[in-house]
């Protein structure tokens, strides 16, 4: 695993680099100044941040919502988490295919979430070749229904190990229950909640197949890449790629994450309880 860090670092300062014949022309910055002015890597990051900052709080804030409903239901319990959790196992391709079904606008239909639109009043909209603001849309409920599974799962075991002794005692203080969440059950699970946090960051930054799964191979077209699906198109785009440009989106990609991981980590010394 060091290995190719470390390729990719000096990859990322050869300019002009040829891969057929494993030659450059010099050494510098300008890989890293064409990447930073490319229009198509500006749309990249654009979108992977609105991904970002829409999916993660949503999908944890609701992630743990409905794991608090699972922990208070006794009958079915194992039930409902196996329900909750088939569409982490399922492939995401296949999940990508039934959505662009629900949503896309053909010739023969206006797509099933339109209709819908349309019987409540609203205009006909499509959401996989229509407007940005209807394809983000599409992106982020896709995103989050994939990986709120894993959060349920993670939310609702780390609930169960509350000691109920807490809740007892807050019982007898006839503590009000929004008090007992905000002073017991949040401190209590608040390592896995940042944990999911720092991995859904992690997570939604490398996000690639979802938007493949949703609006083909094509995203520039489309006007969905995001950062992964530049680096993969300059790294097998046309004469061979260019794997210094690749090289050097990548280290951004790497420094964006690093970033926002150090910050996370600074804030969870005051706000994570760790027993």
């Amino acid at each position: 695993m060091v290995y190719p860090l470390i390729d990719v670092f000096v990859y990322s300062f050869e300019e002009g680099y040829n891969f057929a014949s494993q030659s450059f022309w010099s050494v510098g910055f300008y890989n890293y100044s064409y990447v930073l002015h490319d229009p198509f890597f500006i749309q990249a990051l654009k979108n992977t941040f609105i991904i970002v900052i829409i999916t993660v709080p949503l999908s944890t804030g609701i992630a743990l919502l409905i794991s608090l409903e699972l922990s208070s239901i006794k009958a079915l319990r194992d039930l409902f988490q196996t329900i909750y959790f088939l569409p982490y196992v399922t492939n995401t391709l296949a999940v990508g295919l039934v959505f662009m079904i629900l949503f896309k606008k053909t010739a023969y239909s206006d797509g099933l979430i339109s209709i819908l639109i349309q019987l409540f009043g609203g205009p006909s909209v499509d959401f996989i070749d229509g407007p940005y603001w209807a394809k983000m849309f599409v992106m982020c409920f896709y995103t989050i229904w994939i990986v709120m599974p894993f959060k349920i799962l993670i939310l609702t075991s780390a609930l169960a190990s509350v000691n109920p002794m807490y809740y007892k005692a807050a019982q007898v203080d006839n503590t009000p229950k929004w008090r007992i969440f905000y002073k017991i059950t949040l401190p209590m699970i608040s390592p896995m909640v940042f944990y999911l946090v720092i991995t859904g960051f992690i997570g939604a930054f490398k996000a690639y197949s979802d938007e493949v799964a949703l609006f083909g191979t094509d995203l520039n077209a489309a006007g969905m890449n995001t950062i992964v699906g530049y680096v993969y198109d300059m790294l097998y785009g046309n004469s061979g790629g260019y794997p210094s440009y690749a090289s050097a989106a990548a280290l951004i990609l790497f420094a964006i994450v690093f970033t926002i991981t150090t910050i996370n980590l600074m804030v969870s010394r005051k706000t994570v309880y760790y027993q």
